[in-house]
């Protein structure tokens, strides 16, 4: 992004390199099918590293041999560029490995036993987090918090639906937040009652939940490096080498969890550390005194929010829903302090990502960043749409007139299709997750899974673009197939077009000589699965920086 100085270092690098005639490699992977990403040399069967950089992508390697080369025959295998999520919730991924998940559950009776189960072996009264849970796998029906209150003991319970936008309390968590039957929804926000005595259910809907947050206490320092050391474990054994975090404590409790991970070696992949727009001056200043970061760890980034979900009901439609005909969804943030943030924001080159699901939701985000165009003309943008959902025929092209990102997770689309019908019609199904819609016009697609509402798996997410086959296997030929994708091209939204939304093209997210080695090696070549196996697909070793952080063998 920013980071011109760190640029300049890798070019002196390479003349250095280059200079020197062919300097020997630390590493050669041999005997691979290579896809670069790089449409001047998109195949290749060997890379060769030195210290952190590609000395060369090819075939013809033997000059690059040494005294001290390794030289690693990958027989066969395929190797690619290092997958970037472009849309994770970092430490929430992480937390949610090492507390309750209910993601799996498939009753009310199945969701009590887990729960059960889990706070037997709790102790004292800590607050239970984590959840995952989804209503529609059980037909729809909300849980309350009758379900878990007897069995919850003396903590304080919030456990969240798996797309973050709602969440179960129980009885200790709604008094020590102070919601009762006379609260009020707050804007943006539901508090969820039962219509017949007005008293909350235990569920509240996107900034309802706010009213449950601020009275949860911020996690220890070491609680939330062992969140960090439990998400990279897990990002770096599915191939991802960067992850584009947006956050889970408004975005500055996970950045300096960050700093403090890298200050002591201990950050193991790059991270692109997103915060809440509301501290968009707040950046402005750190970025001001503190730079961007480095290839690391780098900032610069305000993450937004228009609406809520489709699966919390919350997600802003020009017509409502089928199932809630009173409602069209919701503005989460007043839309005129947002735009005025997005405006302000980006006067000072601060880097803007908005979450928008609805069709009206994102007709409203592309309006406002057209607007910022034509007030800052001449700037490097890059404006994002977090999940850009649902659209209308008009908003598919906008992406790419305005530059703009279509920041999408293809897993949704097989998770979703499952249930959609029962929300919107046809009509608008038709324009959910366009991908290829939007690749036909030449729009910056990019892909990843929003961990962890979807499971932090890049292979996951090209099988879904590929086939757009539901988890419930109900649509064999695809969910609305006009959609699907290659599997080059979903390769290359992972890579090649995540690094250019982050301001690193010229550094990650393609294989060529002088950029930074990041690749991952796979089990199986995608180019010669049926699209149905690719999900069979195992990573074999993840390289960050040159060096081997996840290997299958260890």
């Amino acid at each position: 992004m920013k980071n011109d100085f760190i640029a300049l270092c890798i070019c002196f690098s390479w003349l250095f390199f280059s200079c020197n005639q062919h300097p020997s490699a630390d590493r050669i992977y041999i005997n691979a099918k290579i896809w670069t990403g790089d449409s001047l040399n998109p195949a290749a069967k060997a890379i060769a590293i030195k210290d952190s950089l590609i000395l060369y992508v090819g075939d013809d390697y033997q000059s690059f041999i040494g005294s001290n080369t390794e030289q690693i025959d990958l027989q066969g295998k395929m190797l690619v560029p290092g997958f970037i999520d472009n849309h994770v919730h970092f430490l929430d991924g992480g937390y949610y490995l090492a507390n309750i998940n209910l993601r799996n559950v498939k009753s009310k009776e199945e969701f009590i036993s887990v729960f059960r189960h889990y706070t037997d072996s709790a102790k004292g009264n800590k607050w239970i987090r984590g959840g995952n849970w989804d209503h529609e796998a059980w037909g729809g029906q909300l849980p309350t918090k009758e379900w878990i209150d007897s069995i919850s003991g003396d903590h304080p319970v919030f456990v969240s639906r798996y797309d973050g936008h709602m969440g179960l309390a129980n009885s200790i968590a709604l008094k020590r937040a102070a919601i009762t039957k006379e609260t009020p929804n707050p804007p943006g926000g539901e508090i969820v009652k039962d219509p017949k005595t007005g008293e909350p259910t235990g569920v509240l809907r996107d900034e309802a939940t706010s009213l449950i947050y601020r009275v949860i206490p911020d996690p220890e320092p070491s609680e939330l490096d062992a969140a960090l050391s439990l998400a990279s474990a897990n990002a770096l054994s599915h191939g991802f080498t960067q992850v584009h975090d947006m956050g889970t404590y408004g975005g500055w409790i996970d950045m300096e969890t960050y700093r403090r991970a890298q200050a002591s070696d201990k950050l193991p992949l790059r991270i692109y550390s997103f915060v809440a727009i509301r501290s968009w001056q707040k950046l402005d200043s750190f970025v001001k005194k503190n730079g961007w970061g480095d290839d690391r760890l780098h900032w610069g980034g305000l993450k937004g929010f228009v609406d809520g979900s489709l699966g919390s009901t919350t997600a802003w439609f020009y017509k409502p829903y089928l199932d809630a005909p009173r409602s069209t969804g919701l503005q989460v943030t007043d839309t005129n302090l947002l735009r005025k943030w997005i405006i302000s924001a980006d006067s000072v080159g601060l880097h803007i990502a908005t979450h928008a699901i609805g069709d009206h939701a994102n007709d409203w985000i592309l309006g406002v960043y057209n607007e910022a165009e034509r007030l800052h003309p001449g700037k490097d943008h890059r404006f994002r749409v977090e999940h850009a959902q649902h659209l209308t025929e008009q908003a598919i092209g906008r992406f790419a007139e305005g530059g703009i990102i279509p920041s999408m997770q293809p897993y949704h689309a097989i998770d979703d299709g499952k249930w959609a019908a029962k929300r919107l019609d046809s009509a608008r199904l038709k324009r959910t997750y366009a991908f290829k819609s939007l690749l036909a016009t030449k729009a910056n697609l990019t892909f990843g899974s929003d961990w962890p509402v979807a499971p932090l798996d890049p292979i996951a997410g090209i099988y879904a673009a590929v086939t757009r086959r539901t988890l419930d296997d109900k649509n064999p030929g695809g969910w609305f197939p006009d959609q699907k994708i290659s599997v080059e091209q979903a390769l290359r939204c992972y890579t090649v077009n995540n690094a250019w939304a982050a301001f690193q093209e010229n550094k990650t997210g393609k294989l060529k000589a002088g950029m930074l080695a990041d690749f991952t090696v796979l089990s199986e070549d995608l180019f010669s699965l049926k699209p149905e196996d690719i999900r069979s697909t195992k990573i074999l070793l993840t390289v960050v920086n040159g060096k081997e952080a996840y290997s299958l063998k260890k």
